[in-house]
């Protein structure tokens, strides 16, 4: 039987992560792995993350299962965390999931139960998994316009003008907040005018909130989704909590689902469990329960918060250094969208002949599409950086 298996092809982005690895170079910068980094190079664990993982060792008392949705007082947490008092908390059905990704992949199980003929519009570009699950489960997937090249910005009229072609049952897939991988977002007049498309079209919005705190703010953050959440009839919505609890590998995540009708949510919550059940039965709970103590402790909250705001701090400040940094050694503000830009990533908007050549010649590491992580920068590697920009001629 497994002679008849295909080699599927290799993930880039764990490509790149083992081509940095094998380089001798002792001034390789990497930038591809979307993983935060402090001014060290190393991925912290977060204080109120440690403190309440001492505090959990202390009281914990077993490690049977929870249920499949996962624990309720997390959804609660969450729920609260993402929309607010946008909707009435019996409004919404929710479940934890392996991280976002997991929480991404029982959104699409969902609307393929729900309408196997249901079309999914993604943005050009979007996270490349989004663009593999789909392919993978045989999903109708739309690429809809989003960045533009010579901008760096978001061509508006131009995702409008294809997100006119959705069909009443098809989903419009959005990124909440930091958009992966351009960093370029719209603003909220934006989300308005997609809002009121999305009504006249009878199409169902699906967010990814994945950085949520990384941008402008944990409240500003979320008025995208909280806006769509309370304005359409049905949402999905998959949060990660990898990213601002700083909790990569404990796989922690939520999936949403919003009916603007109460009387649907228990359906709606059966689903949930039901997919859980057939991919993976109870979700893991370690990193639900920290991000629970996080959420609901006010001291543990207030330190997460207060860290929170230092790392996006941190990243503002590492994209105005570089933008002008580069202002300087080009003598033009070309590279203004940097500064602009938002989360833990820009897309330079080049070629990869140019990204190859920045690895080549410079040791510098980012996915080939010009996606750099601009928190694996530092004030010493910013300059180094700009210079092999100019020298690459980008």
């Amino acid at each position: 039987m497994f002679e008849t298996l295909k080699e599927q092809p290799a993930d880039k982005i764990l490509m790149l992560m083992q081509a940095f690895k094998e380089d001798p170079r002792e001034d390789k910068i990497d930038l591809g792995v979307g993983v935060y980094k402090d001014a060290t190079g190393n991925t912290p664990v977060m204080r109120a993350i440690k403190a309440a993982e001492k505090q959990l060792w202390e009281v914990e008392t077993t490690k049977a299962y929870t249920g499949l949705a996962g624990d309720p007082a997390y959804g609660d947490a969450m729920i609260a965390l993402v929309l607010g008092d946008a909707v009435p908390r019996a409004n919404v059905a929710a479940a934890a999931t392996p991280g976002g990704t997991g929480a991404v992949r029982q959104a699409f199980d969902m609307i393929k139960m729900a309408n196997p003929a249901a079309r999914v519009f993604v943005s050009d570009p979007t996270w490349p998994n989004h663009l593999s699950i789909l392919k993978h489960m045989q999903i109708e997937t739309v690429m809809y316009r989003y960045f533009d090249n010579e901008t760096r910005g978001v061509d508006f009229d131009g995702m409008m003008a294809d997100l006119d072609q959705v069909r009443a049952g098809d989903v419009v897939l959005v990124h909440g907040c930091c958009h992966n991988p351009t960093g370029a977002n719209l603003n909220m007049g934006q989300w308005k005018e997609l809002v009121a498309l999305l009504l006249k079209k009878g199409a169902t919005p699906m967010v990814d909130i994945a950085y949520q705190g990384f941008g402008d703010g944990l409240e500003e953050d979320a008025q995208a989704v909280r806006l769509i959440a309370k304005s359409c009839p049905e949402v999905l919505i998959a949060a990660s909590c990898s990213k601002n609890f700083g909790i990569y590998r404990e796989r922690t995540g939520l999936l949403m689902a919003v009916s603007n009708d109460a009387s649907r949510q228990k359906m709606n919550q059966g689903t949930l469990n039901y997919l859980n059940r057939q991919n993976f039965s109870f979700p893991p709970d370690h990193g639900a329960r920290l991000v629970t103590m996080v959420l609901t402790d006010p001291a543990l909250r207030a330190d997460w918060m207060a860290e929170l705001e230092e790392v996006r701090n941190s990243m503002l400040g590492l994209r105005e250094q570089l933008a002008s940094e580069l202002q300087r050694l080009s003598g033009s503000d070309r590279f203004g969208f940097i500064a602009q830009h938002r989360g833990m990533f820009s897309r330079l908007g080049t070629t990869p002949e140019l990204v190859e050549k920045l690895r080549a010649d410079h040791g510098i590491y980012m996915v080939g599409d010009s996606r750099l992580n601009i928190a694996g920068l530092n004030k010493t590697t910013v300059p180094i950086l700009a210079a092999a920009i100019i020298k690459a001629g980008i």
